[in-house]
């Protein structure tokens, strides 16, 4: 059985709050060594996922057993984040998250990533998203310069 076909995708829950913070810290630490240092510990972390992001978006993890190796979220049709484990990528846990998220968004699903991460740019490239803008960091609390990719659904494919 392959790894992908052991994880699950469901709805994220108050009770995973901790674990998506762990995921979120780690993802942010080890794929994007350019960010400013986190300020913010676990707990605080945790607090935003509990009061923002569980309360503003639609929210899905993976899950491989009781572990949680990874989150997306959702808030209208902007994808606001999606992030794994370190260990655990490059294993189509992202691409189960992304094909939830689509499925969630038939109109079509909106992104900011930053410009300096690379690898995140060719994963959304290579599921048929494409650039709709560029800026220059202002827009984003890190200032770094950013992209805004767009994936529309195939008209034939509906």
């Amino acid at each position: 059985m392959s790894e992908v076909g052991t994880t699950r995708i469901r709805y994220a829950a108050a009770a995973d709050a901790a674990a998506i913070a762990r995921v979120h810290m780690a993802s942010r630490a080890a794929t994007m060594p350019y960010l400013p240092p986190q300020k913010r510990g676990h707990d605080q972390v945790t607090r935003w996922v509990e009061d923002v992001l569980l309360t503003t978006c639609r929210m899905w993890v993976a899950e491989r057993d009781t572990e949680i190796l990874g989150y997306a979220a959702l808030e209208g049709d902007m994808l606001e984040h999606l992030y794994l484990r370190p260990d655990v990528r490059r294993q189509g846990i992202g691409t189960l998250l992304l094909d939830e998220v689509r499925r969630h968004s038939p109109d079509g699903l909106s992104l900011h990533v930053f410009e300096q991460n690379t690898e995140a740019r060719a994963f959304y490239e290579r599921h048929g998203f494409t650039v709709l803008d560029t800026s220059d960091g202002s827009r984003n609390m890190e200032n770094l310069p950013d992209m805004t990719l767009r994936w529309t659904p195939d008209a034939s494919a509906r």
